[in-house]
């Protein structure tokens, strides 16, 4: 989740306007359209693969005090504590912050090619594995931690995220597991202008549960398998369905910014941020924040910087803001996290490649659409689709990526193409076996019912 800093105080929103004008600003021309992508890890101890708390010698905050010391890192602060961090201005290297539960998250800087996002993926890693040897502590990536109750799961020490857990029992039985329990890699994407950003948004929006399918990676709860091969997706279901789900008028007649527009502003707010603090604003409108009539800050009107808060709380399965996010997939191992952004590049960065994945769902029913995203937590590739299953979409639709990547014709000395990032997805479809299943067949054969050998086998 993002992480806000006090800056200059922009000036109050004086219409609807310019809230669309906001996301309209994203527009960007083909030769300047950037990847970026984001992971999540859990964190813990090697010693017992207990998780990780803020504060101590071997904490979260000393991960953050060492990727400060040894790679010249510069902390971000809420109040005393140290709650993500950034590079120096022009520097590579994105933000790193923090998820409720102590996920560490590498939110990676927009950049040309799939090598290059690689690349920082790589040498996040790279820097997170040296903090983490020297201090006794490991990075996971899976959709869903797998041993760890809720109540042990520590607690992060962000204003925003008190304001959250209280607010989501009111809405849903499962937003606090989404928040300590969950953990997704994801992609940022650009568009042209209104009409490729409402192609892009539906074609990502009906493929967005085939690539949950694929990257299904969360079989496991508190110790043993939990029936669903994607938990983290499965949770989402009933977080809170006033600002997740699959957005079916995102297919309508009229579709564009103003309409996505009216539907951020009927999603009830969490937080207004003033003065280096979060006021609980919760279940609050902010249409009536516009009208200078919010309970929280009554008689006060609304900036962009609130607009853009505002823009991250919603949570659908693709996020408008002034790019297109990801939303759909679990954490995974090194490779998969490359290959996330790697489909989706393939996808919707040709234009042929676009056509074709819109040629691929433009048929499908708001019902179908539903069906698959309720169907894909459970089933992954083996969900029913119409005289099929999912497997058969994903295998046209990985294809489709590779072409796109291919006549992207982006090259590097050591990996060559761009589509060969996509090797670790094609060798899912091939089988039909998402990561999910094979942990599940380690934890029947080899594990021998123990699912805290996925610590060690299965760390980055």
């Amino acid at each position: 989740m993002s992480t806000r800093e006090d800056g200059a105080t922009r000036p109050p929103i004086e219409s609807r306007a310019e809230l669309i004008e906001w996301i309209a600003a994203g527009e960007k021309p083909r030769e300047h359209w950037r990847i970026g992508t984001e992971h999540e890890k859990f964190v813990f101890r090697t010693e017992d693969f207990s998780p990780v708390p803020y504060e101590g010698p071997r904490g979260i905050r000393a991960i953050l005090e060492e990727m400060i010391n040894r790679f010249g890192w510069q902390p971000i602060h809420e109040g005393a504590h140290i709650i993500a961090l950034k590079r120096n201005p022009g520097e590579p290297g994105g933000n790193i912050s923090l998820e409720p539960g102590g996920q560490f998250e590498l939110s990676g800087a927009p950049v040309r090619t799939i090598h290059e996002t690689c690349q920082e993926i790589h040498e996040h890693l790279d820097q997170v594995l040296e903090v983490g040897e020297a201090l006794g502590i490991g990075f996971l990536g899976l959709g869903h931690s797998p041993t760890w109750t809720r109540a042990e799961t520590p607690v992060m020490p962000k204003g925003r995220y008190g304001i959250m857990a209280n607010y989501m029992p009111k809405v849903g039985s499962r937003g606090l597991d989404m928040m300590f329990r969950t953990s997704t890699v994801q992609v940022n994407l650009d568009f042209a202008d209104e009409a490729d950003m409402v192609r892009k948004l539906r074609v990502s929006l009906a493929l967005q549960p085939i690539a949950t399918a694929i990257f299904a990676n969360s079989p496991f709860t508190e110790g043993r398998p939990n029936g669903f091969l994607s938990m983290r997706s499965e949770i989402w279901r009933d977080t809170d369905n006033n600002r997740s789900g699959m957005l079916p008028f995102a297919f309508e007649t009229g579709m564009g910014y103003e309409r996505y527009v009216d539907y951020a502003l009927d999603v009830p707010m969490y937080f207004v941020y003033r003065d280096g603090a979060y006021i609980d604003a919760s279940g609050q409108s902010f249409r009536a924040f516009l009208k200078g009539k919010l309970p929280a800050l009554p008689g006060e009107k609304p900036t962009l910087d609130d607009w853009s808060d505002h823009m991250t709380t919603l949570f659908p399965e693709v996020r408008l803001k002034k790019f297109l996010e990801m939303r759909g997939a679990d954490a995974g191992r090194w490779r998969r996290l490359c290959a996330l952004p790697a489909f989706w590049v393939g996808l919707l960065y040709d234009q042929a490649a676009l056509d074709a994945a819109w040629d691929l769902v433009k048929d499908w029913t708001a019902e179908e659409r539903q069906a698959l995203r309720d169907g894909v937590p459970r089933t992954a590739l083996k969900t029913p689709f119409r005289h099929g299953r999912v497997l058969d979409i994903a295998r046209q639709a990985v294809a489709i990526s590779r072409e796109g990547l291919r006549r992207r014709n982006n090259r590097d000395e050591i990996c060559g193409q761009e589509a060969e990032f996509l090797a670790p997805v094609e060798r899912i479809v091939e089988s039909g076996q998402t990561p999910a299943d094979e942990l599940l067949a380690r934890y029947h054969d080899a594990w021998g019912g123990d699912v805290r050998k996925v610590f060690r086998e299965y760390a980055f």
